[in-house]
């Protein structure tokens, strides 16, 4: 009678034991670091034809909702923001996106100093940016996708605070699959695209003469 007894209490022990065994897993899952993916530098493809002893000032591009975060977004549909599911960039979206600029402007050779901030109280000329989209874009197959960055630009110069130019950036590029390596490669080819794109319209703005690069 006793074991009878028993048995069905051990059958609810083990069963009450299970939520907790399921949580103390997913916390587990929660504990495994995500892959941290970057951009490489753009291929400019152009060089300054001199050296000018301008500063310029690179600010951090503006961004809202969705798109202020390290995550990789993803929209299935044009009103739907998901993000892949353990993989992250390396800083923030616009973090990311002014390093490149950063490193776009340095790279050309052209400017005395490019920097987050001004050297002194003010630079001669201050690069301001918005970014709309940096995102992937689900094809209506469900199979492949489209990567989309968008960024809207202004050049202004600090002593006056005129604008010298403003234009809207926009490339895309198609991912092999909807797999995380081949969705960041696509991301990769959209910003080597659009950072040579703006880097030279900036620079023609600002009175710099381009060359094309000798390979």
């Amino acid at each position: 009678m006793m074991t009878r007894f028993l048995r069905p209490l051990a059958a609810l022990a083990l069963v009450a034991l299970l939520p907790a065994c399921a949580a103390i897993s997913a916390l587990g899952d929660a504990a495994e670091p995500p892959d941290v993916y970057d951009l490489r530098p753009a291929q400019l493809g152009f060089a300054a034809s001199g050296a000018t002893g301008r500063d310029l000032v690179i600010e951090e591009p503006n961004a809202r909702g969705a798109l202020d975060t390290d995550r990789i977004l993803i929209r299935p549909n044009p009103l739907q923001a998901q993000y892949l599911p353990n993989a992250r960039w390396s800083d923030s979206t616009p973090a990311m996106v002014q390093t490149q600029l950063l490193r776009a402007f340095e790279d050309a050779g052209a400017l005395r100093y490019v920097g987050r901030r001004p050297l002194g109280l003010s630079g001669d000329f201050a690069l301001i940016s918005e970014l709309t989209d940096f995102q992937a874009e689900l094809q209506p197959d469900g199979r492949s996708a489209m990567v989309r960055i968008r960024l809207s630009a202004r050049l202004v110069r600090e002593d006056d605070a005129s604008i010298r130019g403003a234009r809207v950036f926009e490339a895309t590029a198609a991912a092999a699959s909807t797999q995380t390596l081949d969705l960041v490669a696509a991301f990769d080819a959209a910003a080597g695209q659009l950072v040579p794109e703006l880097t030279a319209w900036a620079l023609q703005a600002m009175g710099v003469g381009l060359r094309q690069a000798v390979p």
